[in-house]
């Protein structure tokens, strides 16, 4: 079985206070967008199960990789071992990009192996299973917009104003992460006047600038100038919107035209690139 998992970028991400147990409330919107790495899963060749990576490189060791986690708890969920698989992923998105790669990952893992072996996990276990591997992770299992809040795990469906957005353009500084630590290390929690999705649902992107705010610009912009600037490009290059993807370092576009899109695209070097056009249903 081969699937195809894809990242997400954000719209929006308000840090709204900071909980007892240490972690934060959120309030943001995410959708799925077409940046996929590639993944396969088959029966094992040697009856142990395995994991193989290729493309970007992968910073980790197999048994510690998102995806051999999910297939450790999809074993623990059903309480029985699976026939051994070998799975091999191949890298694509960008790792400390804010693109949820690695949740993205792991998500699909989980689908697939319910799929592949007719578990009949219902999606609500299936998201249940993904939120014990990460924040992030029981988005893709959903997989279409969503607001997100709490710490990113209690979602609703919505459907964004998208206006006359046709295209997306996302770019990732090479050489250039931003930890999760990192990100969270500078924030200042604050209610927002509007909720991320009260702005995306009743406005169109061309309205979104200044309303529509990432809470981790600030102090990121001021320790990784490179990357304000390269959201400044962007919006130079005529995107109607622009922003931070979550912690960063990935910086996203959003425009009206494909060509414009790709002339934006053909302006920025030193930084993997996506370009890919927005279906409001599903954002891919």
């Amino acid at each position: 079985m081969i699937v195809f998992p894809n990242a997400k970028i954000n719209l929006g991400l308000n840090i709204v206070s900071r909980r007892s147990d240490g972690y934060h409330d959120l309030d943001m919107v995410m959708i799925p967008v077409g940046w996929r790495d590639i993944l396969e899963i088959v029966p094992s060749s040697t009856g142990a199960t395995t994991l193989s990576t290729s493309g970007n490189k992968v910073d980790c060791p197999p048994e510690k990789n998102l995806v051999y986690k999910a297939w450790n708890r999809m074993n623990e969920a059903v309480g029985q071992e699976l026939p051994p698989v070998d799975i091999y992923l191949h890298k694509v998105i960008p790792d400390g990009a804010g693109l949820g790669g690695g949740s993205a990952d792991a998500a699909f893992t989980l689908t697939a192996l319910n799929a592949l072996f007719s578990l009949g996990l219902t999606q609500d276990r299936l998201c249940g299973i993904a939120a014990t591997l990460g924040s992030d992770c029981p988005f893709f299992i959903h997989n279409r917009p969503m607001l997100c809040r709490g710490t990113g795990t209690e979602m609703t469906p919505v459907d964004i104003n998208f206006g006359s957005v046709t295209h997306i353009v996302i770019a990732k500084p090479c050489g250039i992460s931003v930890s999760t630590a990192e990100a969270y290390s500078g924030v200042r929690p604050a209610v927002p006047d509007k909720t991320a999705d009260e702005i995306v649902t009743l406005l169109p992107p061309d309205q979104w600038t200044g309303r529509l705010t990432n809470g981790f610009e600030k102090h990121i912009f001021a320790s990784r100038p490179s990357i304000a600037s390269l959201k400044d490009k962007l919006t130079a290059s005529g995107a109607v919107y622009s922003s931070m993807s979550g912690s960063g370092s990935a910086v996203y576009g959003l425009f009206d035209d494909a060509k414009m899109a790709e002339a934006a695209a053909d302006t920025i070097d030193g930084c993997d690139i996506f370009v890919g056009g927005i279906d409001p249903a599903s954002c891919f």
